[in-house]
């Protein structure tokens, strides 16, 4: 039986509402900026120029309604939770990814700079603590139960698979931003998923981030609906990606069962599945792997 608990709605209506009110003034920022996607070529489906920068609104939002939750529920535990090294990991990762994605939404780098700087990001939240430790057979007993069942990773593979796993799905929530609240939907639906698993075992400090997360989606997308006044763009994409990255990956390792692979691999399974079509794809017709293309499920079904 799932139970919605009263500091659960109250962190939703906090992202809900911040971030609703948060998205004209970040509109106002991009026009001011110049963070706006012209439509240069047919990838592009808007018609007109539009506003990017939008994850700013959903970035407000979402640590508001954190902070304010986490520190209401035990401020003497969440001080000492910032001081982890962990936490200081995820922190300073995310600000790599933030800073990046508005200095992109105002430049648009190129795919050779944002990759490195990315790996970075990710590499920085790994080395603190924050990785897949071990993966487990799906859709089957409970690990305690069946200890072979699960495949405990070497250091240097838990490694290198979890910067994998979180630069692979930053992306993946960026390469599906191309209609009207396409990436917001989908990252919602992924968010609300972890928050119901969480609340499931019993991780209530999961519970809230999640939560979080999926009222300040809400809140933007009324601006982001068809015909979109605004958009996520890069700052606010791959946040979401790198965000519900390391959510799957906490939410799994500290309650292992069987289903702690299968689980993130579901909810996260259109951006998954669109990213790694779309590199062989590209590999395929010789092109580069970062090369922006109009062969994306979302534009296939537009089409």
């Amino acid at each position: 039986m799932i139970v919605i608990e009263y500091h659960h709605l109250v962190a939703f209506a906090i992202a809900l509402i911040v971030a609703f009110f948060s998205t004209p003034i970040a509109r106002k920022i991009a026009i001011s900026s110049g963070a706006i996607s012209v439509p240069k070529d047919s990838r592009r489906v808007h018609k007109k120029p539009m506003a990017l920068l939008g994850g700013l609104a959903i970035i407000v939002g979402f640590l508001l309604a954190v902070t304010y939750s986490l520190a209401t529920k035990n401020y003497r535990l969440f001080l000492e939770n910032l001081s982890k090294p962990n936490t200081i990991g995820i922190l300073a990762g995310s600000l790599i990814i933030i800073v990046l994605g508005v200095v992109d939404d105002i430049k648009a780098l190129k795919a050779r700079v944002k990759f490195p700087i990315q790996i970075l990001a990710a590499t920085i939240v790994v080395a603190t603590g924050t990785r897949i430790t071990a993966i487990s057979k799906p859709f089957l007993s409970t690990v305690a139960s069946h200890p072979n069942m699960m495949f405990i990773l070497e250091d240097i593979i838990a490694f290198a698979l979890s910067v994998i796993w979180i630069v692979g799905i930053t992306n993946a929530i960026n390469l599906i931003d191309g209609l009207d609240g396409l990436a917001a939907g989908v990252s919602g639906i992924a968010s609300l998923s972890l928050y119901i698993v969480a609340v499931i075992r019993h991780q209530d400090d999961i519970a809230i981030i999640a939560v979080s997360l999926v009222g300040a989606i809400v809140g933007f997308l009324p601006y982001n609906f068809n015909p979109a006044k605004i958009f996520m763009g890069d700052t606010g994409s791959t946040f979401l990606g790198f965000i519900l990255a390391i959510l799957s990956i906490e939410g799994t390792m500290k309650s292992v069962t069987a289903l702690a692979l299968a689980i993130p691999i579901l909810v996260l399974g259109l951006p998954i599945f669109d990213t790694l079509f779309a590199i062989f794809r590209r590999i395929l017709n010789g092109k580069p792997i970062g090369e922006a293309d109009r062969g994306h499920i979302h534009h296939r079904l537009l089409d």
